[in-house]
C-alpha cells in the first residue's frame, strides 16, 4: 500500500474532510463534555445525579416527537436539492415551536405516574430545555449536514458543550454542592442561549425561513415515521434509567447513568463517521438501496475498528473513574466494564440503519427498532427489580447486539429484493 497515495486520496475526499471536521469538533467537544460531566458529578453527587438522570431519560424519549421528524425530512429533500432550503427550514421552526410545548405539557401531567416524586418535580423545565431548545439546535446542525458544511455543525456543537461546562464549573466554584433542581434551571437558560445562537447562525449563513403550511401537511406522515423510529432508539437507550427512577433507585441510577454517559462519549468517533456520511447516504440511496449498502460496507470496517478501540479504552481505563469524579461512583467501574462493548455494536447498527434510512426504507429500520425497544423494556422489567443497575447493563448489551444483527439482516434482505426486482424487470423487457 502506498501511504502517500492514501493520504492524498483522503485529503481530496469531501466525506473524509467532513468526518474529520465532525471528529475534531466532537473531539474538542469531548474535552468540554468530559469537564462538564466530571464537574456535574461532583456538584450533584450520585443521589442527586440519579434524580436528574431519571428526569432527563424520560424527557429524552418524548423529545423525539417535538420536531415530528422535520429535521430528517429536511436532510432527505434538501441534500439533493439545496434550493428547497427556505421552506423546509421554516417547516422545522414552525413544527418545533408548536409541538414541543404540547409534548412538554403532556410530560408535566404524566410524569408523576412514571417517575419517583423527586424526578417528576423537575419535568417541566427539563422538558422545555430538551424538547424545544435542544431540538432546535439539533435541527440547525442537520441543516448544515444537508449542505455538507460539517465544520459549522461541529463548531455549533462545540459552543453548546463549552457553555454547559462553564455553567457547571461556575456552580461548583460558587455553590460547591447543588441539587438536581438547581442544575435543571441553569441548564434551561444555557439551552435557550444555544438555540438562539443556532437559529441566528442558520439565518446569517443560509438565509431566512419561509413558511408553507401545505408542506407540513404533505410530509407529516413521513416525519412522524422518522420521529417514531428515533423515539424507539431513545427508548432502548433511556428506558432503563426511567425504570430505575420509577423503582426509586436514585443512587443506583446515578452510578449507572454516569457509566452510560462515559459510553456515550466513547461512541463519538462512530457517530462522527455516521453524521458526516448521512448526506451521502441520502444521495446514494436515491440511486437505490444497493448503492447505499455499498457505502455502508465501505464505512463499516472503519467504524467497527473505532468501536473496538473505544471498547478497549473503556475496559482498560474504567478504574480511574472514581478517582476523577468521586468515591460515590466507585461501582461505575463495574458498570463501565459491562457496557464497554456497546460502541462496537453501535458501529454496526448505526451504519446499516443509516443506509436503510438513506434508501427510503426507514420502515425496515423502524421494525428493528420497535423489536429492540420492546425486548429492552421486557428485559428491564424482569431484570431491574431483581438486579438493579446490573440488570439494566445486561439488557443494554443484549439490545445493542441484537439491533446490529437485525439491521444487517434487513439491509441484506433489501438488497437481495432490489436485485430480484431488477432481474425480473430485465426479463420482462427482454420478452417484450
Amino acid at each position: 500500500m502506498d501511504l502517500k497515495a492514501e493520504i492524498a486520496k483522503l485529503k481530496q475526499s469531501r466525506l473524509a474532510r467532513n468526518a474529520g471536521w465532525m471528529f475534531l469538533g466532537q473531539g474538542l467537544g469531548l474535552i468540554f463534555q468530559t469537564t462538564y460531566f466530571i464537574v456535574l458529578a461532583r456538584l450533584l453527587g450520585s443521589r442527586e445525579y440519579g434524580i436528574y438522570a431519571g428526569t432527563f431519560a424520560l424527557v429524552s424519549m418524548a423529545s423525539q416527537y417535538s420536531t415530528i421528524g422535520s429535521g430528517t425530512v429536511f436532510l432527505r429533500y434538501v441534500s439533493p436539492d439545496k434550493s428547497k432550503f427556505p421552506v423546509y427550514w421554516g417547516n422545522i421552526l414552525l413544527i418545533t415551536c408548536t409541538v414541543s410545548f404540547l409534548v412538554s405539557a403532556v410530560l408535566y401531567f404524566t410524569a408523576r405516574f412514571i417517575l419517583n416524586p423527586l424526578s417528576a418535580a423537575l419535568i417541566f423545565p427539563a422538558a422545555v430545555s430538551v424538547c424545544f431548545c435542544t431540538q432546535i439546535a439539533v435541527a440547525a446542525g442537520q441543516v448544515f449536514q444537508a449542505f455538507e458544511q460539517l465544520r459549522v455543525t461541529a463548531m455549533m456543537n462545540l459552543l453548546t458543550n463549552i457553555m454547559r461546562a462553564i455553567a457547571a464549573v461556575a456552580m461548583l466554584v460558587l455553590l460547591h454542592h447543588a441539587t438536581a433542581w438547581n442544575w435543571v434551571v441553569v441548564s434551561l437558560f444555557v439551552s435557550l442561549a444555544g438555540a438562539l445562537i443556532a437559529v441566528i447562525t442558520v439565518t446569517v449563513r443560509l438565509g431566512r425561513p419561509k413558511f408553507d403550511f401545505s408542506l407540513m401537511r404533505r410530509h407529516a406522515a413521513e416525519g412522524l415515521q422518522y420521529s417514531f423510529s428515533q423515539s424507539t432508539s431513545s427508548a432502548y437507550n433511556d428506558v432503563d434509567k426511567t425504570m430505575l427512577s420509577h423503582y426509586g433507585m436514585n443512587v443506583q441510577n446515578g452510578i449507572y447513568s454516569m457509566a452510560y454517559r462515559v459510553v456515550e462519549i466513547a461512541s463519538i468517533p462512530v457517530f462522527s463517521v455516521r453524521d458526516a456520511a448521512t448526506p451521502k447516504f441520502f444521495q446514494q440511496g436515491a440511486k437505490g438501496v444497493t448503492h447505499a449498502a455499498a457505502l455502508a460496507n465501505s464505512l463499516l470496517k472503519r467504524a467497527m475498528l473505532l468501536g473496538v478501540f473505544s471498547a478497549a479504552c473503556i475496559f482498560l481505563f474504567a478504574p480511574i473513574i472514581p478517582h476523577i469524579i468521586g468515591k460515590d461512583y466507585a461501582e461505575s467501574v463495574y458498570a463501565l466494564r459491562w457496557l464497554s462493548l456497546i460502541p462496537f455494536f453501535r458501529s454496526i447498527h448505526q451504519m446499516t440503519g443509516t443506509a436503510l434510512m438513506g434508501a427510503g426504507l426507514q420502515k425496515y429500520r423502524t421494525y428493528t427498532q420497535i423489536v429492540a425497544a420492546a425486548v429492552n423494556f421486557l428485559l428491564n422489567l424482569w431484570l431491574i427489580p431483581r438486579h438493579g443497575w446490573q440488570g439494566a447493563a445486561w439488557s443494554s448489551l443484549l439490545t445493542d447486539a441484537g439491533l446490529g444483527a437485525m439491521n444487517w439482516f434487513m439491509l441484506k434482505y433489501a438488497c437481495r429484493k432490489a436485485e430480484q426486482n431488477a432481474l425480473a424487470s430485465g426479463v420482462l423487457l427482454g420478452e417484450q
